[in-house]
């Protein structure tokens, strides 16, 4: 198994972990779903050009933001922003897995996972 694939295979762990933690809180599994495409939406910023692309792209898939609430929502009993978290971090996880990384400034296809042909 290459170094890559076993990159891959630790965010699908993540994913299924996110949607386990969402199914034991006894979430929605229809809602899981029918959110889990919601941060896709930060690609609009590519209408404009691939430096703001980028940067609003990496703002809704980065892991940073979606932890923090995470802890916030945990610390706080927010369950309705535990169970967004949950969503966010599940998509982030699942488009890593499947080799779509956080975007460089040159272009969409351009991740720092790889470069997607």
């Amino acid at each position: 198994m290459s170094l890559r694939n076993v990159v891959y295979f630790e965010y699908v762990i993540g994913f299924i972990i996110c949607l386990f933690i969402y199914i034991t809180l006894d979430y929605s599994i229809l809602l899981f779903f029918l959110l889990l495409l919601v941060p896709d939406v930060t690609m609009i910023g590519y209408l404009f050009n691939p430096k703001t692309g980028s940067l609003v792209y990496n703002i809704g898939h980065s892991l940073m933001l979606p932890y923090i609430l995470l802890f916030i929502a945990y610390l706080g009993e927010f369950s309705l922003l535990l169970m967004v978290a949950l969503i966010w971090i599940a998509h982030i996880y699942l488009d890593r897995s499947l080799g779509f990384g956080l975007k460089y400034s040159k272009g969409f296809k351009v991740t720092h996972l790889q470069k997607i042909d």
